[in-house]
């Protein structure tokens, strides 16, 4: 049974396997031609795991892990914007669509058998609900964060309400992103034409909710009608470094836009219930004594390490850290670094005999002459024991020098 040649994509061969421009699969294992070495760039790709895929979408689906496992980058950023397809609901339902996920990653006979008789039924992919609903969801959500992002109000001088021109074009880009998921494909510029034709209407709706959605519909139904086809060829295999650069670029862009969103218009309330916004209330801090005086220690730690390396300056800041917890017991105590341990032992007595909580007769006071004690107690305890450390290693250091005879 042979099957005749789309577009030399996709065909299938006598024996029933199929075959890609015109050539055979292959485990991906070097061919001889005229002679020569020859890497078969038809090779299939690295067998996916349906375990593994389960495994991902139960533990990290919301996030899309699974998509990311089976090259399925644009469906993983779907879902790290959504939470899952909103909050969850889109995870669910690939409980039954994984299988046909694996398959395709793993480009497995049986898929690309399926694959050329739906591209021999149909001249173009069939009309989806689930996914034109995605679209428009997508196209709203990029649409409405956008518009978020933009400052209400006047900065550095400057009226930014100009941005709104360029929502459709993040319409246009989720209508498009979803589009592009796994065998389907279109161009942007189809999404574009539709989102731009159909803003205008938010001078007569006058209401942003509606010309977002109107836009979105407008862009979905265009890429579906006019845009919409058959990934033909295989998805291209790029390498880990551009997945993760790619997909990492695509996420700081989006999160950046809720942080313009935060920044420029959020709101906080302060003691009294009124609201500040962000922008102001990020001003006053960075004038705060309290930031002052950390930009300080920053400044001042940087230049010592400037002169004495950076070396020193670690023990330093280890050093201030008091891990040991001794300058604060020398403190507590309220005898110097120089104490002896005799000293100290005479400090720990007095201090107990003072703020014993036995000795305490008012009520009120107790409780924090009783945490003042445990205080000493403690403080006393880790003097001693490095007090002891110390004394073994130099006893240790002296009985370890040689003995020199003259």
């Amino acid at each position: 049974m042979s099957k005749d040649k789309l577009n030399g994509t996709l065909t299938s061969s006598p024996n029933g396997k199929v075959q890609q421009n015109g050539k055979l699969q292959s485990n991906g294992k070097v061919q001889q031609q005229n002679g020569k070495s020859k890497v078969n760039v038809n090779a299939l790709p690295p067998q996916k795991s349906i375990v593994i895929a389960y495994i991902l979408w139960l533990f990290g689906g919301i996030l899309g892990l699974h998509h990311i496992y089976l090259r399925r980058d644009r469906h993983a950023f779907v879902w790290w914007c959504t939470l899952g397809g909103y909050f969850g609901i889109g995870w669910l339902f690939e409980i039954f669509a994984i299988p046909g996920y694996v398959r395709d990653a793993n480009e497995d006979p049986r898929f690309i058998e399926e694959f050329v008789k739906k591209l021999q039924h149909f001249r173009k992919p069939p009309y989806s609900g689930r996914r034109f609903v995605g679209e428009v969801m997508i196209g709203y959500l990029f649409g409405q964060l956008f518009e978020m992002a933009i400052p209400q109000t006047i900065f550095f001088g400057i009226d930014f309400g100009f941005l709104h021109w360029l929502i459709p074009v993040f319409i246009a880009l989720g209508v498009w992103t979803v589009g592009n998921i796994g065998r389907e494909r279109g161009v942007l510029w189809h999404c574009l034409l539709a989102a731009f034709a159909a803003y205008p209407v938010r001078y007569f709706i006058y209401d942003e909710t509606y010309t977002l959605l109107i836009s979105s519909l407008a862009a979905a139904l265009v890429f579906d009608h006019f845009s919409k086809e058959w990934l033909r060829t295989p998805p291209k295999r790029r390498s880990t470094m551009q997945r993760t650069l790619t997909f990492t670029g695509a996420l700081c862009i989006y999160f950046s836009l809720w942080g313009c969103f935060l920044y420029f218009n959020g709101t906080i309330s302060d003691e009294d219930g009124n609201e500040v916004p962000i922008h102001e209330a990020f001003q006053n801090f960075l004038a705060s004594a309290w930031w002052t005086d950390i930009a300080q220690a920053l400044q001042d730690t940087y230049n010592y390490a400037q002169h004495h390396g950076w070396y020193e300056t670690w023990k330093e800041i280890f050093e201030s850290m008091d891990v040991d917890g001794e300058r604060n017991a020398y403190k507590v105590l309220g005898v110097s670094a120089t104490a002896s341990q005799a000293e100290i032992t005479s400090a720990y007595r007095k201090l107990s005999k003072e703020f014993h909580p036995d000795k305490v007769k008012d009520e009120s006071q107790r409780a924090a002459a009783n945490q003042r004690f445990i205080e000493i107690q403690q403080a006393y305890s880790v003097l001693s024991k490095i007090k002891s450390s110390r004394r073994r290693k130099n006893t240790k250091s002296v009985e370890d020098e040689p003995t020199i005879v003259l």
